[in-house]
């Protein structure tokens, strides 16, 4: 009996719902337990997953207003059933509407739910009907609910980006976060020029989209890839996944090459492999909490020949004694609410609430505490998130700088122009629109600090601020 694609779909969104993994590494690993699977059916699982939970919000929206049973009192498979299907009505033109709602009540009879085949028909036709004609809410008179059901993001995400950024800009992340975006491939700096063009040619024969960066020449954009493991040059070394905002973190630190680098909260290791490259001749110490990462670190370490970097368990959130002073560039990608890679693990939207924020600030501040010491006088530290949040950023910035006496330095110079003009832009079509920053910061502070917004740039949503420790000072 040959595999039913949609029934492994829908185990895939109950155990999401049930939240016992992250959607990326649940997609990963059933596509590799499938590998054996055509590449139709492979891009089908991945398709109908990511898109059901991208569109989640708006596939509720809908549901309710065709279904007598609200979405939220559905039994979970039914409601998960529901879902999926309806993704693959709206936006799944290749497959017939009428094999959609056959398929969906065979799963529910075949998973003991045989009494409510006709419910689920009946919804899902309906829907089919009316799908040419289906409405969103009022943009006048709701336009945080329409921003919300159309973008699928929840209204008090909608609402904080509308009060941090306005209308226009929020509209803009919310449009950068449902776009499609490639693998960010990062090809190691020791790699000709000539042979990143050779290994590009060579993606390109296997039908894949290559497109170098704007920001950085040694990281390309990689699209309709069937495995990252499978790309030429993988296996061999020579390039590894990482997006362009990670490595722009890098840069901003200006390693040089006999540093003593401390990657506090290392995994996934992207930011300490590219450290260790640029301190060729120094060391890089990867730390994290979980033996499982530093494991994963260690094997691209390996992969790469990154032999300068040491992989040590260790909990941010303490003090190691032994490192005060010593570290020329500390590097602080906190533990944060992830709201700037939504479009690749779509669903944190779904699991982050409002009052987890207030507890990830008081851990950021608890970390950046224990660790900002381990930097020697003259010494840099950068921070770093990958979310758009001015209380886990901006606000941090004011901490570092003034309770924690770190001179603000600015990433002019460091940054490449096209991603500082990004900066400007959306800078200036704030004043134009009379919204003043979330947070104030003086003229020295801003200049130190950037955050990277989807929609803006071709990258995750990712903020860096970068700081000097004063020649004379005190431990923090």
């Amino acid at each position: 009996m040959g595999v039913n694609t949609r029934e492994i779909v829908l185990d895939m969104l109950l155990a999401l719902e049930r939240e016992e993994d992250y959607s990326h590494r649940l997609i990963k690993a059933v596509l590799d337990k499938y590998d054996y699977l055509e590449a139709r059916d492979k891009a089908f699982i991945k398709r109908v997953t990511e898109g059901t939970l991208e569109r989640g919000l708006e596939l509720d929206y809908y549901l309710n207003g065709h279904s007598t049973v609200p979405v939220g009192k559905m039994r979970p498979l039914i409601r998960c059933l529901m879902r999926m299907s309806v993704y693959q009505l709206l936006y799944m033109d290749s497959v017939p509407d009428s094999a959609v709602c056959d398929e969906a009540c065979k799963l529910a009879a075949k998973r003991g739910f045989q009494r409510l085949k006709g419910f689920v028909n009946g919804v899902l036709r309906q829907i089919s009907r009316e799908k040419g004609s289906l409405a969103l809410p009022d943009e006048e008179k709701e336009p945080v609910l329409y921003d919300s059901v159309k973008y699928s993001m929840p209204r008090w995400l909608v609402e904080l980006w509308r009060r941090e950024y306005g209308p226009e800009i929020s509209r803009t992340i919310l449009e950068g976060l449902m776009a499609i975006r490639p693998v960010s491939l990062r090809f190691c700096l020791r790699t000709p020029e000539e042979e990143r063009g050779q290994l590009c040619a060579r993606m390109r024969e296997k039908t894949m989209t290559v497109e170098q960066s704007p920001y950085l020449p040694y990281v390309y954009l990689v699209g309709q890839t069937e495995g990252v493991e499978r790309l030429p040059g993988f296996r061999e070394g020579m390039c590894t996944i990482q997006d362009i905002s990670s490595a722009l973190a890098v840069e901003a630190a200006g390693i040089g090459r006999n540093d003593l680098v401390v990657d506090v909260c290392a995994a996934p290791g992207g930011k300490s492999l590219l450290a260790a490259e640029k301190a060729a001749q120094g060391r890089v110490l990867a730390r994290d909490l979980f033996q499982e990462k530093l494991d994963r670190i260690a094997q691209n370490a390996a992969r790469m020949g990154a032999w300068n970097i040491e992989a040590q368990l260790f909990d941010g959130t303490s003090t190691d004694e032994s490192l005060l002073g010593r570290a020329d560039v500390v590097l602080l990608d906190v533990p944060c609410s992830g709201l700037g890679v939504m479009g690749k693990k779509r669903d944190i939207k779904y699991r982050i609430k409002p009052e987890g924020l207030e507890s990830l600030q008081a851990l950021q501040r608890q970390i950046v505490k224990a660790s900002a010491g381990y930097v020697k006088p003259g010494g840099t530290l950068i921070y770093s998130t990958c979310t758009i949040h001015s209380g886990e950023n901006q606000e941090m910035v004011r901490f570092i700088a003034r309770e924690l006496g770190f001179e603000p330095v600015s990433l002019e110079g460091v940054l490449p122009e096209s991603v500082l003009g990004g900066k400007r832009q959306i800078a200036a079509r704030m004043k134009e629109s009379g919204i003043a920053p979330a947070v104030a910061l003086t003229e020295a502070e801003d200049a130190a600090c950037i955050q990277l917004l989807p929609g803006f740039v071709e990258a995750d949503g990712f903020f860096i601020a970068r700081f000097r420790r004063r020649k004379g000072a005190g431990q923090p």
